[in-house]
């Protein structure tokens, strides 16, 4: 029997809509809980010897939501814990549009969470002001909002500069957080579009988080936000200040990943020479 053009085409037609569902149910049921461990050596100009190979685990863009699950929750923390880092940083948006339901539940979930050298949280734009900070200090983890802290660590100082999802101008993220640091600047940001004030703050490094990796990365295309960002996942260099960028745990606006599972990151600081 002769193919005719117009059952070959709705042969296509029906190939490329089963494809696509394939994948978009794969991507629902499967790949968003699939949470990976990744390693990345973050170059850092000036870096003391004595802190080459801090090892810092990034847990960022939870999203702790009805769909986002505590079991996704528990599996970041039990995954972190088993790595071992020398400190661990929370790299915000801990719930999905400030949802005051998930605020508790969701530092609860989190409270397990220790090392060494202690945990950090800085707020993403998710993150109310006026709910989470609280939440997450009564568990013990310090959270830096537009602050600096600096921790002792194999006889040698680090300085966590923690800033806030909107403090975006280089004045303010200088006289806030970087104003006579005597250390090794480790930028806390949210958004990796920081990149470039740290690179111009000559803050030395960075870890983000926002991205998600893009999410949703099409074959051949690529992810729809990676025309935003500087860098959507991995690592990224500007000048002399490097950049780690997270995909993250959760998801939002729709509970899929695709090409872009979910991770925690573990970011070993290694010592580095300025860029000519």
């Amino acid at each position: 029997m002769r193919l005719t053009r117009r059952a070959a085409l709705k042969g296509v037609l029906a190939g490329t809509v089963g494809a696509v569902a394939g994948t978009a149910a794969y991507g629902v049921g499967y790949e968003r809980h699939h949470l990976e461990a990744t390693e990345a050596a973050l170059p850092v100009t000036g870096l003391p010897a004595a802190l080459n190979g801090v090892r810092v685990a990034l847990l960022t863009d939870i999203h702790h939501s009805a769909l986002v699950g505590a079991d996704d929750v528990r599996a970041a923390v039990d995954l972190t814990l088993s790595l071992k880092p020398d400190l661990i940083v929370l790299g915000g948006d801990y719930v999905t549009f400030g949802d005051r339901k998930f605020v508790g539940p969701v530092a609860e979930l989190l409270a397990p969470l220790h090392a060494p050298h202690g945990v950090f949280a800085i707020l993403g734009n998710h993150d109310y002001d006026n709910a989470i900070p609280a939440e997450l200090a009564r568990r013990g983890f310090a959270v830096l909002s537009d602050t600096r802290t600096r921790i002792a660590l194999r006889g040698e100082a680090l300085e966590l500069a923690g800033i806030r999802f909107w403090t975006r101008r280089v004045s303010d993220i200088h006289d806030r957080v970087v104003k006579n640091a005597r250390d090794t600047v480790l930028l806390l940001a949210h958004d990796p579009r920081r990149l470039t004030e740290a690179a111009m703050l000559n803050v030395r490094a960075v870890l983000s988080g926002h991205t998600h990796g893009g999410q949703v990365v099409l074959p051949g295309f690529g992810a729809l936000a990676k025309g935003r960002f500087p860098i959507l996942e991995g690592l990224g260099r500007l000048a002399n200040t490097s950049i780690f960028v997270s995909r993250g745990i959760g998801t939002v606006y729709v509970p899929i990943r695709i090409n872009c599972p979910p991770e925690v990151a573990i970011v070993t600081l290694r010592s580095a020479h300025p860029h000519s």
